[in-house]
């Protein structure tokens, strides 16, 4: 069947490719780990935790940029008023919706029980806390629950990759459905995203109520992957805060600045990169109908799944091709438990498989609907949260050199393969 396949694509011509830096705005927060003490420390959420008390430090599954500084920061300085602090993995289904493999996604992003100085307590039993008032359950990780005197959670705030809201992807988030483990992931989901604007808030004020969590701590990051803004708020102010900074996180975004593509190549997709393997808030495909945005793009291709999503290929089926690396590397009962949970499983079937890179780029030419291939509108990027330097085509040449925020860094030229068809990485 390869054989077949790579016949119908092998005349198909890649066109030359340009690298090109496109910038965007760089403020950064010069010393993260620093005003993140400093804040806590003012906190009076904070100074209600007692010398002794047990504290639930709730960490996802996102690669945050400096994940494992910043939570060893909150567990050192927990410690130093005394209290006595453990992780809880805080990421609904993920890590294939079992206890040791959600302790294995934080082990991968540094935070392991060695280097946090303090336990790690992954369990995916939950307690029900109440029902909202259209009859969804409300469900907490037990330990948490059960256990912990104080609850702190962590997350970055940014646009949610399926729905639009006053509040989206963040704290009220994590909270909810990071905390809620699997069932409470299911239960948040389950009558779809066209409500999840409603749900997600719901949930969370009625965990706040009855759960002891004293504050958050919200990461907001650059374009660049990079912290621009870091704040501890208390439960009293966390919601009005957080819809602030979803207005900042969205302008913030990165994109890429060609509002329509014939095909994009992407390396790699990840859970660690998005929920969605790859951010449809920058690849404008999107898995529900219910969030918009982003470049028009007739064909995608994802190559690779990043190491640290544990083989979850979550977004591979929101592309039109991939490589049989990819579906190698793929767990597929844990990529599906994915869509059994947030009840959208299109991003989870697999994409259309070529035996490689080349074989895979050229299938998308071919069949994004233009006349001549030469003239093809391709963009390559590493992944969604990097798209400082990408590679174009040549035929976007004198857009790029007519936009003052890209910086043409070298070529034309032609991609190179390996002997089994890969590029370079």
């Amino acid at each position: 069947m390869s054989d077949l396949l790579r016949s119908l694509v092998e005349h198909t011509p890649i066109p030359r490719m340009v690298k090109i830096r496109q910038s965007f705005d760089d403020t950064i927060l010069d010393d993260p780990l620093g005003e993140l003490e400093r804040q806590l420390r003012s906190e009076p959420s904070m100074g209600k935790i007692q010398a002794g008390q047990k504290v639930a430090v709730a960490v996802g599954s996102r690669g945050i940029s400096r994940i494992a500084e910043l939570t060893k920061t909150l567990i050192d300085e927990l410690k130093r008023i005394g209290a006595e602090p453990f992780i809880v993995p805080c990421m609904g289904s993920h890590g294939g919706a079992s206890a040791k493999g959600q302790a294995e996604v934080l082990a991968h992003l540094g935070i392991d029980e060695e280097r946090m100085g303090c336990p790690v307590r992954s369990s995916m039993e939950v307690v029900e806390l109440d029902r909202l008032p259209n009859g969804l359950p409300i469900y907490c990780d037990k330990i948490a629950a059960t256990e912990a005197d104080a609850i702190v959670v962590i997350n970055r705030i940014k646009p949610h990759t399926a729905f639009r809201g006053a509040i989206e992807s963040g704290l009220l988030k994590m909270i909810s459905i990071g905390l809620g483990k699997q069932k409470g992931a299911e239960a948040c989901h389950q009558l779809g995203f066209k409500y999840m604007a409603e749900n997600v808030p719901a949930m969370a004020r009625v965990m706040i109520q009855k759960l002891p969590i004293h504050f958050g701590v919200a990461v907001v990051e650059n374009a660049y992957d990079q912290i621009c803004r870091i704040e501890v708020l208390g439960v009293d102010r966390m919601e009005e805060r957080e819809k602030e900074l979803l207005v900042e996180a969205k302008s913030r975004l990165p994109q890429i600045l060609f509002s329509q593509l014939d095909v994009l190549v992407i390396d790699y997709i990840g859970k660690n990169i998005s929920g969605d393997g790859a951010d449809p808030n920058v690849t404008g495909r999107y898995p529900t109908p219910y969030a918009h945005g982003g470049p028009d793009v007739n064909k995608m291709v994802v190559l690779d799944l990043t190491p640290e999503s544990k083989g979850n290929a979550n977004g591979v089926g929101t592309a039109d091709f991939t490589t049989s690396r990819l579906v190698g590397k793929t767990d597929w009962p844990g990529t599906y438990a994915n869509g059994l949970t947030s009840t959208v499983c299109a991003p989870t079937k697999q994409a259309t498989t070529l035996a490689d890179d080349r074989d895979a780029i050229k299938a998308a030419i071919k069949t994004c609907n233009i006349l001549d291939y030469t003239t093809c509108r391709l963009a390559r990027i590493r992944d969604t949260l990097h798209l400082g330097e990408i590679e174009i085509s040549e035929s976007l040449l004198e857009e790029a050199k007519a936009n003052p925020r890209i910086e043409i860094l070298e070529g034309p030229y032609e991609w190179t393969f390996d002997e089994e068809g890969y590029l370079a990485k």
